[in-house]
């Protein structure tokens, strides 16, 4: 038997239901904000990735489907979205044409990593992206957005932690400070962030290994190396934040996974989801567009792992609840078949949402499954109906039965 891939899953049933409500709630908040949605490719250029993402770190160095095609491209399934809605906003001219860029997205990507509760190897991620301003408005409107969308799906124990990594003269300086404190404690590092000490020593500080934990405890402090600009920037950041109600922590070591970030970045994070805690992540990323090629813009984001939603709120209330048909139509007897799937087709057209039967069996069967779909109403066309052009029309809620003129069907049920 052929079984679907490791690290990927199918998606069906109950919790599909789920699935179309988070869905709904997302686009529906994108649009309150003024966010149109962006659809990209699969399918990119590795180099976009190399470029965008960081050849140092873990996503491109080991957890990237490459391939080359048949062309002799490189092309790498997205392993993230912001590189891909940075090259299309440059192709398009969007922030030429518009001042401030807002758009949203929703789709699969793809990592290969170890999977475990919450992290597949095909993922999907809802996310928007303020491009154009350089402004702290920006950066509390994008968080704005992702815990108006957590509180509205009734995500429970969620904590919002920010931080400033600053401007790059601030990260450069402290990035000094920073690698001259943890090659002093090198041989206790993990092999993992003793690699990260020579590529990408910021990382070091997000270190899940207890032993490096210990040792990040110590280290010093990237807010003792804010210059002016980045200090400011991240005080009015946090006074909006408290104008507008929405809790948060600084935390002084949380720098995100990528290269491409500065100034403010933060995680939503639940207690419910065990090591693996991250709901919604994200932050300014004003260098990417130089990096891809596109010129000096600005930009602020944030991602949500829809997998994790889903399974916080199967935790908090069980799985969802599959919307039914509105009517199961029988047809008893083979004369009455071809008129039933007419008179669905109707119906459909007129808005109800209709299933028939098409596997031939009896009136009792149709009857049983017309209870299994839990349907609102049961219409039963026989031999009787076709010779007086009526329809037996059962409300499935009180048991009622009623006759009714095929021609009066739809409107009948619409005053039911």
């Amino acid at each position: 038997m052929i079984t679907v891939v490791r690290g990927m899953r199918d998606i069906h049933g109950a919790e599909m239901a789920l699935w179309h409500r988070v869905e709904d709630v997302m686009r529906r908040l994108a649009q309150a904000y003024g966010y149109e949605e962006f659809r990209t490719p699969i399918v990119e250029h590795t180099e976009l990735f190399k470029r965008g993402v960081g050849e140092e770190t873990d996503i491109v160095g080991k957890e990237m489907y490459t391939f080359e095609d048949r062309g002799g491209d490189s092309l790498t399934l997205r392993p993230e979205m912001t590189a891909p809605i940075v090259r299309a906003a440059i192709e398009h001219n969007l922030v030429r044409h518009q001042p401030t860029t807002r758009l949203w997205y929703m789709g699969p990507l793809f990592r290969y990593e170890r999977p475990q509760k919450g992290r597949y190897r095909q993922f999907h991620q809802f996310g928007a992206e303020c491009l154009g301003s350089p402004h702290p408005e920006a950066d509390v409107e994008i968080i704005m957005l992702a815990a108006e969308t957590l509180r509205e799906l009734g995500i429970p124990n969620v904590k919002l932690e920010i931080n400033s990594l600053g401007t790059s003269e601030s990260r450069a300086a402290y990035r000094q400070a920073l690698v001259d404190y943890l090659t002093a404690h090198r041989e206790s590092l993990s092999a993992d962030s003793q690699r990260r000490l020579e590529t990408n020593p910021l990382r070091v500080l997000d270190s899940k290994d207890d032993a490096d934990k210990r040792i990040v405890a110590n280290a010093p402090l990237l807010q003792d190396h804010l210059d002016e600009v980045s200090r400011t920037h991240f005080n009015t950041v946090q006074v909006l934040l408290q104008t507008a109600g929405i809790p948060f922590t600084v935390n002084p070591v949380l720098v995100r996974g990528l290269d491409y970030y500065c100034h403010t970045v933060f995680e939503f994070t639940s207690t419910d989801l065990g090591s693996q805690n991250t709901v919604c992540g994200g932050g300014r990323y004003d260098p990417l567009f130089t990096m891809i090629g596109g010129g000096d813009v600005p930009a602020v984001g944030f991602s949500i792992g829809m997998e994790r939603l889903i399974i916080l709120l199967e935790q908090a209330g069980g799985p969802g609840t599959p919307t039914p048909p509105d009517i199961y139509l029988c047809a008893m007897g083979d004369e009455a078949r071809i008129p039933a799937q007419l008179l669905a087709l109707r119906l459909r057209r007129e808005g109800w949402s209709v299933v028939t039967d098409v596997l031939r069996r009896s009136g009792k069967a149709q009857l049983k499954d017309a209870n299994r779909f839990n349907v609102r109403y049961t219409l039963i066309l026989g031999d009787e109906e076709l010779a007086s052009g009526t329809i037996a029309v059962k409300n499935m809620a009180d048991g009622q039965q009623t006759s009714v003129a095929v021609t009066d069907v739809a409107s009948h049920l619409q005053r039911s």
